[in-house]
């Protein structure tokens, strides 16, 4: 299948839509930081940039796909396991082999800052990202924050 196909799929797939609308209007009224589209791209150019700089190879699809599906779970009580379980759903729609299933699921499983487990790359990219991804420089809630002081970004970080 050619590159930006798979994205495609998941993109216009109904569960990874309705999912989207079910969060956005979860988080209608959330003052801090959302688990929307614009989020979910951000960490994937974020994610694709890192892989470049440190000369991985990860594939582009895998590293968009894991990043549009990362978060795809909130609102559910452990949401990386949430995202992960759904995400195997839609990848298998998307034509996505049961190996690059697997790793994808194990990096969203494992995308969280505070997860200390030994992360494969694809998850330390994500992780990273997900992080960089955050505006709290323009945040008018940052002080309200549950984040740490040294978590947020103060101040752009590349």
């Amino acid at each position: 299948m050619i590159d930006n196909q798979r994205i495609k799929l998941i993109m216009s797939n109904e569960l990874f839509i309705n999912r989207l609308k079910e969060i956005k209007e979860a988080e209608k009224d959330r003052q801090f930081c959302g688990h929307d589209m614009e989020h979910f791209i951000d960490v994937a150019r974020i994610a694709y940039i890192l892989n470049l700089e440190k000369g991985d190879e990860i594939d582009k699809d895998i590293i968009y796909a894991t990043a549009l599906l990362h978060d795809i779970g909130r609102g559910y009580e452990n949401h990386n396991e949430k995202s992960a379980d759904l995400a195997e759903v839609i990848l298998k729609e998307a034509s996505f082999s049961q190996i690059d299933i697997d790793l994808i699921k194990d990096a969203i499983l494992h995308h969280r800052h505070n997860d200390t487990s030994d992360k494969n790359l694809l998850a330390e990219i994500i992780s990273k990202a997900d992080r960089l991804s955050r505006k709290c420089y323009e945040c008018a809630c940052i002080n309200e924050c549950y984040w740490d002081d040294v978590d947020k970004n103060k101040y752009l970080k590349y």
